[in-house]
Protein backbone atom coordinates (compact mmCIF):
# COMPACT_ATOMS: atom_id res chain seq x y z
CA UNK A 1 0.00 0.00 0.00
CA UNK A 2 1.14 3.69 -1.15
CA UNK A 3 1.76 6.25 1.03
CA UNK A 4 0.09 9.60 0.86
CA UNK A 5 3.54 11.23 0.26
CA UNK A 6 4.17 8.47 -2.64
CA UNK A 7 1.29 9.02 -4.41
CA UNK A 8 -0.14 12.04 -6.02
CA UNK A 9 -3.20 13.15 -4.21
CA UNK A 10 -5.91 14.54 -6.86
CA UNK A 11 -7.32 17.62 -4.47
CA UNK A 12 -3.66 18.20 -3.50
CA UNK A 13 -1.43 17.96 -7.08
CA UNK A 14 -4.34 18.44 -10.21
CA UNK A 15 -7.62 21.00 -10.50
CA UNK A 16 -8.78 17.91 -13.16
CA UNK A 17 -8.34 14.51 -14.54
CA UNK A 18 -5.47 14.70 -16.45
CA UNK A 19 -5.94 13.21 -20.38
CA UNK A 20 -4.30 9.95 -21.20
CA UNK A 21 -3.29 8.88 -24.36
CA UNK A 22 -2.43 4.72 -24.81
CA UNK A 23 -0.67 4.18 -27.58
CA UNK A 24 0.39 -0.15 -27.52
CA UNK A 25 2.02 -2.36 -30.42
CA UNK A 26 4.48 -2.07 -32.58
CA UNK A 27 8.36 -1.58 -32.50
CA UNK A 28 9.92 1.11 -29.82
CA UNK A 29 10.56 3.46 -32.89
CA UNK A 30 6.65 3.21 -34.19
CA UNK A 31 5.44 3.71 -31.05
CA UNK A 32 7.78 6.86 -30.27
CA UNK A 33 6.75 7.84 -33.66
CA UNK A 34 3.24 8.01 -32.58
CA UNK A 35 3.51 9.97 -29.63
CA UNK A 36 5.24 12.24 -30.92
CA UNK A 37 2.93 13.13 -33.56
CA UNK A 38 0.00 12.78 -31.23
CA UNK A 39 2.04 15.68 -28.88
CA UNK A 40 2.82 17.59 -32.02
CA UNK A 41 -1.39 17.32 -33.27
CA UNK A 42 -2.57 18.00 -29.29
CA UNK A 43 -0.46 21.14 -28.96
CA UNK A 44 -1.65 22.73 -32.26
CA UNK A 45 -5.11 22.10 -31.93
CA UNK A 46 -4.72 23.17 -27.81
CA UNK A 47 -2.23 26.04 -27.63
CA UNK A 48 -2.59 25.91 -23.23
CA UNK A 49 -0.81 22.33 -23.73
CA UNK A 50 2.89 23.31 -22.56
CA UNK A 51 3.28 20.28 -20.43
CA UNK A 52 3.09 16.58 -20.81
CA UNK A 53 4.77 13.37 -20.15
CA UNK A 54 5.48 10.47 -21.65
CA UNK A 55 6.01 6.89 -20.49
CA UNK A 56 7.49 4.69 -23.10
CA UNK A 57 8.37 1.05 -22.63
CA UNK A 58 10.89 -0.54 -24.37
CA UNK A 59 14.39 -0.07 -25.79
CA UNK A 60 15.21 3.31 -28.28
CA UNK A 61 16.17 2.10 -31.93
CA UNK A 62 18.62 4.42 -33.92
CA UNK A 63 17.83 8.32 -33.36
CA UNK A 64 15.20 9.90 -30.24
CA UNK A 65 12.55 11.37 -31.85
CA UNK A 66 11.51 12.65 -28.27
CA UNK A 67 13.66 14.26 -25.20
CA UNK A 68 13.87 14.96 -21.84
CA UNK A 69 12.99 18.72 -21.68
CA UNK A 70 10.97 21.92 -19.40
CA UNK A 71 7.74 21.00 -21.33
CA UNK A 72 8.05 17.15 -22.12
CA UNK A 73 8.58 14.83 -19.07
CA UNK A 74 9.94 11.52 -20.23
CA UNK A 75 10.78 8.11 -19.01
CA UNK A 76 12.20 5.32 -20.85
CA UNK A 77 11.16 1.82 -19.25
CA UNK A 78 12.97 -1.38 -19.34
CA UNK A 79 10.86 -3.67 -21.34
CA UNK A 80 8.20 -5.96 -19.79
CA UNK A 81 4.34 -6.21 -19.08
CA UNK A 82 2.93 -4.29 -16.85
CA UNK A 83 0.53 -6.28 -15.44
CA UNK A 84 2.72 -9.12 -15.46
CA UNK A 85 5.42 -7.70 -13.00
CA UNK A 86 2.23 -6.10 -10.61
CA UNK A 87 2.23 -2.62 -12.10
CA UNK A 88 5.11 -1.60 -9.87
CA UNK A 89 7.16 0.03 -12.66
CA UNK A 90 4.04 1.72 -13.85
CA UNK A 91 2.96 3.08 -10.79
CA UNK A 92 6.42 4.31 -9.76
CA UNK A 93 6.63 5.86 -12.98
CA UNK A 94 2.92 7.47 -13.46
CA UNK A 95 3.33 8.70 -10.19
CA UNK A 96 6.67 10.48 -10.91
CA UNK A 97 5.22 11.64 -14.28
CA UNK A 98 1.64 13.07 -12.39
CA UNK A 99 4.16 15.40 -9.77
CA UNK A 100 5.35 17.23 -12.86
CA UNK A 101 1.40 18.61 -13.19
CA UNK A 102 1.33 17.67 -17.16
CA UNK A 103 -1.51 18.62 -18.69
CA UNK A 104 -1.51 15.43 -20.75
CA UNK A 105 -0.09 12.07 -20.36
CA UNK A 106 0.99 9.20 -22.49
CA UNK A 107 1.91 6.04 -22.43
CA UNK A 108 3.31 3.65 -24.82
CA UNK A 109 3.12 -0.26 -24.02
CA UNK A 110 4.98 -2.91 -26.29
CA UNK A 111 2.11 -5.63 -26.06
CA UNK A 112 -1.47 -4.93 -26.04
CA UNK A 113 -2.01 -8.51 -25.03
CA UNK A 114 -2.95 -6.82 -21.82
CA UNK A 115 -4.15 -3.94 -22.26
CA UNK A 116 -7.34 -5.24 -20.17
CA UNK A 117 -5.28 -5.44 -17.19
CA UNK A 118 -3.47 -2.35 -18.20
CA UNK A 119 -6.86 -0.30 -18.37
CA UNK A 120 -8.17 -1.73 -15.20
CA UNK A 121 -5.36 -0.85 -13.33
CA UNK A 122 -5.80 3.09 -14.87
CA UNK A 123 -9.53 2.69 -13.57
CA UNK A 124 -8.86 2.13 -9.71
CA UNK A 125 -7.78 4.50 -7.23
CA UNK A 126 -5.62 6.78 -7.29
CA UNK A 127 -5.79 6.89 -11.18
CA UNK A 128 -9.33 7.05 -11.43
CA UNK A 129 -9.67 10.65 -9.91
CA UNK A 130 -5.96 11.42 -11.86
CA UNK A 131 -6.43 10.46 -15.63
CA UNK A 132 -9.02 10.16 -18.00
CA UNK A 133 -8.22 8.29 -21.02
CA UNK A 134 -8.95 10.55 -24.20
CA UNK A 135 -7.79 7.76 -26.65
CA UNK A 136 -6.13 4.72 -27.28
CA UNK A 137 -4.18 3.82 -30.36
CA UNK A 138 -2.81 0.14 -31.53
CA UNK A 139 -0.42 -0.03 -33.55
Amino acid sequence: MSSPSNTPNAANNLQTAVPLTLVSGGSYRQREAQIAACIDHDQKHDKSIDRVAVLLEGLPEGDLLLSDTQQLHLQRIAPGCFCCIGNLTMRVSLNRALRQRPQHVYLGVASSEHLDNLRLTLQQAPYDQLLTTEESVSL
